[in-house]
């Protein structure tokens, strides 16, 4: 253990004896007018939350406006098989993939000898030359399109980045309309204690215009993005 670490552990281990951290009250800047599927709200007379159909037509919209693109899916097993074909006619041979549950059922049809799981200290340079990520949203933001991403390690973090080619999974009742609806369980989840990293925010693939105004795909990110929407 360095001294760094040292120090580190010292300061974890004092601020554990604090009381716990309460998620602050947010005032509430644009209103919900829908309801969504992330938050507690009435639920139906089957328990389901229902998520009203023009949530995802807007979020598909925004991100289209933006060059991303947008495959929808009824079920996990319709999923599963577009996956397939995509990653068929794209060609991809290395596919990094984060590890989480949606991503674990998204990838069934995969070859497993494409597939690449996040390990400790993956090599910036080895991620970069992967064919695609494919990564998992914690909430969808139908007003841009943006996909709100927890990104607790550092490879999950990068494969957000890094490779060329990007697919995001996610449910469609991870749909809000905006950041300030979904607020109270962002402030709850950066308040625990044991989570680390950072919430990363994807709209669209990287681009940007700064030379001659000329509009460039994937200069600080991928240049092709798809977001995996089930349900």
């Amino acid at each position: 253990m360095t001294s760094r670490d040292d120090i580190l552990h010292r300061i974890r281990t004092e601020l554990s004896k604090g009381p716990s951290i309460q998620a602050p009250s947010v005032p509430e800047v644009w209103p919900r007018m829908a309801v969504t599927g992330i938050l507690p709200v009435s639920s139906s007379d089957t328990g389901e939350t229902p998520v009203p159909p023009a949530l995802a037509d807007r979020f598909e919209s925004e991100l289209k406006t933006v060059h991303g693109e947008v495959i929808r899916s009824a079920t996990m097993i319709e999923a599963q098989m577009q996956l397939a074909n995509l990653v068929n006619r794209a060609g991809w041979t290395a596919i990094g993939v984060m590890y989480r549950p949606i991503c674990c059922d998204a990838v069934k049809q995969l070859d497993p000898k494409n597939i690449q799981w996040p390990k400790p200290n993956w090599a910036p340079v080895e991620m970069a030359e992967l064919s695609a990520s494919i990564v998992a949203a914690d909430i969808l933001f139908a007003d841009t399109g943006s996909s709100l991403i927890a990104c607790p390690t550092a490879e999950d973090r990068l494969l957000c980045y890094l490779p060329p080619e990007c697919v995001i999974i996610a449910r469609v009742d991870q749909l809000a309309e905006h950041l300030p609806a979904a607020w109270p369980m962002v402030a709850r989840r950066a308040a625990e204690r044991d989570l680390s990293g950072e919430f990363v925010i994807v709209t669209g693939p990287s681009r940007t215009s700064d030379i001659e105004k000329t509009l460039i795909l994937g200069v600080h990110g991928p240049k092709r993005l798809i977001v995996l929407l089930v349900g």
